[in-house]
């Protein structure tokens, strides 16, 4: 039996590169939205959370739609000599839609929790808002955000519908690892999409377990601190 390792390193690749997307991006969304006061929080947060709800599929059509040939931004990446549609780049694309909702939401939820008159104490002793957010918002936030950052990676590498419309499953280039499963088990491979399926459980398995061991740490840590 011959296996092609290639998904492996394509999904590690492209979890990784859009969990570092989605980590500043969700982040910085959920700061906003955690501090909006205004009227249409609602609306932002609904936008914000739609790949979360939609079906990845539904969510690959719209990608297709802002990158396809008729898309509204296709003639500026042209110029650039880019072409997004079936490139390692497309599955990077779909695979920090999809996670970025999980993200969002863990940060935004971390942030909502901070006791507001700390950051207040933070500003009265001069501190920038850059400070603010740095130095004090993102420390307090930082178990909510770890855990964030662990399922928006669980979330990227088990991506499967938005990829496969925007990407396809071109062997080598696109194809990840729910792809090659899927193909595998199309063609009759059962052998190797049992691989590609221990192997991608046991990544997301080890993720989610050290995400457990951490927030664990971090809460006894919490909890020593505050018995001093």
């Amino acid at each position: 039996m011959n296996i092609d390792f290639s998904p492996i390193w394509i999904s590690l690749k492209t979890a990784c590169t859009a969990t570092f997307l989605t980590f500043f991006l969700g982040i910085a969304a959920a700061w906003y939205v955690a501090n909006n006061r205004g009227k249409l929080k609602g609306l932002i947060d609904g936008l914000l959370t739609l790949p979360m709800v939609l079906p990845p599929t539904v969510a690959g059509f719209f990608l297709l739609l802002i990158f396809g040939k008729r898309g509204p931004i296709v003639r500026i990446l042209l110029s650039l000599g880019v072409s997004v549609i079936f490139s390692w780049q497309a599955t990077v694309i779909a695979a920090t839609v999809v996670s970025f909702p999980l993200m969002y939401k863990t940060a935004r939820a971390a942030f909502e929790q901070i006791d507001g008159n700390i950051l207040n104490a933070a500003r009265t002793l001069g501190v920038s808002e850059w400070n603010v957010f740095w130095r004090v918002s993102v420390p307090l936030a930082r178990p909510g955000i770890a855990a964030g950052t662990v399922l928006a990676f669980a979330r990227a590498m088990g991506e499967f519908g938005a990829t496969l419309m925007v990407a396809g499953g071109i062997p080598g280039r696109t194809q990840t690892i729910p792809i090659a499963i899927f193909f595998a088990a199309e063609g009759g491979e059962m052998d190797k999409a049992l691989i590609l399926v221990l192997f991608i459980s046991g990544i997301s398995l080890a993720s989610m377990v050290l995400m457990n061991y951490w927030l664990e740490y971090q809460r006894k840590s919490l909890t020593s601190s505050g018995r001093k």
